[in-house]
C-alpha cells in the first residue's frame, strides 16, 4: 500500500532567557500553508576565535518552503552545504533567499562565503512515537529550577517509566542527573535542559525528543558533558541537541550496544569533542550533525578507568565539521601497562566533512588513525566520504605514533585499512600522510580505491599528494 504523505509542520519556541541571534529571520510554510516565523537560537562556534552563528530547528512531513532574510548585509552569493545534498537557494531580492525541502535535512546556509556567522538549519521528520504526557507512568516536568533530589526520586520510583521535560527553561541544581535502568528521558521540542545526564552501570535507557541540553551558561573549565555513558549497555540517544558543553557532548566508557541517531552538537571549549568512546563495543552512530571545537568523532581503547578492546563501531549518514582538530579520529589512547588495546571493525560510511582547521601538524587529518599506547588498529573502512574545502589540515593521516603529550609508549601496528570512495574538492595542494614507527611497529595492508582530488583519480602516492614515510607495507592503489 502506498503511504500518503501529508504536509505538516511543527515549530518550537525559545525561552526568553536564552540568547537569540538577529542575523537572520527565518520563515517556513507547507505548500498549502501560511508562513510561520521561526525563533533563531544563538550558537557560538570555533574555539580559535569564538563567533556567534545561528540555529533553527523544526519538524515536517511532505514538503516545506524556507525563506531566509539576511540581516548582515546584501546577498552576493548563498551556499547550502553539504553540497552533496544538491540544494540551491534562489535569491529573490537583495537580502532574501528561498528554497524547498522535500525531506529532512541538516544544513549550513552561508551568505557570501561566511562560515562563522552562518545559519544552521535542522529540519527533522515529525515524531511518530511522541509519548503521551497524560500516561500515568510519565512524570511531567514543568520548566523551572529543579532540585536534583526531586528528579532522582521520580526516576527511582516504580510509578514512573519516563521523565518528560516540557517546553521552557529547566535549570538542574547540582547539574548531574543519574538515570536508572529501564527508564526514559524525553525532552520535548522547545525544552532547554541546563543539566547533564549520566548512565552509570545501567541498561535499557532511552534519551529522546526534539529539545536541547543547553550548557552554554556553565563555566569554561567545568567538566560537564551532555550525556555520559559508563559501564552501560543498550542505551539509545536520539533526536536531541547539545549546545556548548564545557566537555564532550556524548562520552562513552566501557559500554556496549549503544545507538546515537538524529543528533546534533555545537561546541567551542577546549576538549569539547563531539562523541568520544573508550573501550566500547557495538556502537552505531547514524544521522548526526557535529560542529565541534575538538574531534567530532573519536574512537579510543583504554583510557582513565575504562578497560577492554574497542570493536564494531559504525558511523554513517552524517555531517562532521571540526573547527578544531579532527572530524574523525581513531587510536590515540590504549592500555600501555598491558599489551595495548585492540581497536577493530570500524566503519565510516556516507559522511560529509564540511571543515577541518588544525594548525598543529601532529593533530591534522580529516580521516585519521594515530595508533599510540601499544594499540593495534585493524579492519577499518572509509566508504563514500565527501570532503569539502577546508582551511588547514590533511585529508588522510595514518600513523603509528609516539605522541609525548599523550602516549607513554608508541602504538603496535595498523593493518587492513580500506578507503573506497573518497571525494575531496578543494586545494590541489592538500596532502595526506602514511607512516609506521619502526620495522616492528608498522602499517600493513592499506587499500585506496576510488579516491578523487578535484575529480582527478588518485592512482599512486604522487597523484594523491601523499607524504609516504617508512615502514608502510602492502600499500595498494586500485
Amino acid at each position: 500500500m502506498t503511504k500518503i504523505v501529508v504536509n505538516d509542520l511543527r515549530t518550537y519556541s525559545i525561552p526568553d532567557t536564552i540568547p537569540k541571534n538577529k542575523d537572520f529571520n527565518v520563515q517556513v510554510r507547507t505548500s498549502d500553508g501560511e508562513w510561520t516565523e521561526l525563533e533563531v537560537l544563538l550558537v557560538k562556534v570555533d574555539m580559535h576565535n569564538v563567533r556567534e552563528a545561528s540555529l533553527v530547528k523544526f519538524d515536517f512531513s511532505g514538503e516545506v518552503e524556507v525563506k531566509i532574510y539576511c540581516n548582515r548585509g546584501l546577498v552576493k552569493e548563498a551556499a547550502i552545504r553539504p553540497l552533496s545534498k544538491g540544494i540551491s537557494a534562489k535569491v529573490i531580492d537583495e537580502q532574501v533567499i528561498q528554497f524547498i525541502l522535500t525531506k529532512p535535512e541538516k544544513l549550513s546556509i552561508e551568505i557570501n562565503g561566511d562560515r562563522f556567522h552562518n545559519l544552521h538549519l535542522i529540519a527533522k521528520e515529525l515524531e511518530e512515537d511522541h509519548p503521551d504526557p497524560t500516561d500515568p507512568g510519565i512524570a511531567v516536568i514543568e520548566p523551572r529550577i529543579h532540585r536534583v533530589e526531586d528528579l532522582q526520586e521520580k526516576l527511582t520510583s516504580d510509578r514512573f517509566h519516563t521523565l518528560y521535560f516540557k517546553p521552557g527553561m529547566h535549570h538542574i541544581e547540582q547539574v548531574i542527573i543519574n538515570i536508572p535502568s529501564n527508564k526514559k528521558i524525553y525532552i520535548e521540542g522547545g525544552a532547554y535542559v541546563a543539566g547533564s545526564f549520566v548512565c552509570d552501570k545501567v541498561e535499557n535507557v532511552q534519551i529522546s525528543g526534539r529539545g536541547m541540553i543547553y550548557l552554554a551558561e556553565f563555566g569554561r573549565f567545568a567538566a560537564f558533558r551532555g550525556v555520559r555513558v559508563m559501564y552501560a549497555q543498550h542505551i539509545d540517544i536520539s533526536g536531541i541537541s547539545v549546545i556548548d558543553p564545557p566537555h564532550y557532548s556524548i562520552y562513552l566508557g566501557q559500554s556496549q550496544h549503544i545507538r546515537i541517531s538524529n543528533f546534533e552538537s555545537f561546541s567551542t571549549r577546549g576538549w569539547s569533542d563531539g562523541i568520544d568512546m573508550m573501550s566500547c563495543c557495538d556502537v552505531e552512530i547514524d544521522d548526526v550533525f557535529m560542529r565541534n571545537s575538538d574531534d567530532c568523532i573519536a574512537i579510543y581503547g583504554h583510557r582513565w578507568c575504562y578497560y577492554g578492546n574497542t570493536r564494531n563501531i559504525t558511523v554513517k549518514n552524517s555531517t562532521l565539521w571540526a573547527d578544531v582538530a579532527h572530524p574523525t579520529m581513531i587510536g590515540t589512547h590504549g592500555d600501555y601497562d598491558a599489551d595495548g588495546t585492540l581497536i577493530e571493525n570500524i566503519i565510516f560510511e556516507n559522511i560529509d566533512i564540511l571543515e577541518h582547521h588544525e594548525p598543529q601538524d601532529n593533530y591534522q587529518g580529516c580521516l585519521t588513525i594515530n595508533a599510540g599506547d601499544k594499540n593495534t588498529v585493524r579492519q577499518v573502512s572509509y566508504r563514500n566520504i565527501r570532503i569539502e574545502p577546508f582551511e588547514l589540515g590533511r585529508i588522510i593521516d595514518i600513523r603509528v605514533i609516539w605522541n609525548p603529550d599523550y602516549n607513554p609508549f608508541p602504538g603496535n601496528r595498523i593493518e587492513h585499512i580500506t578507503f573506497d570512495g573518497i571525494y575531496y574538492n578543494g586545494s590541489d595542494n592538500a596532502i595526506s600522510r602514511l607512516s609506521g614507527f619502526d620495522a616492528e611497529r608498522s602499517i600493513d595492508g592499506v587499500t585506496i580505491q576510488n579516491f578523487y582530488i578535484n575529480n582527478l583519480k588518485v592512482t599512486d602516492p604522487t597523484s594523491g599528494n601523499f607524504e609516504l614515510g617508512e615502514h608502510v607495507n602492502r600499500l595498494k592503489f586500485s
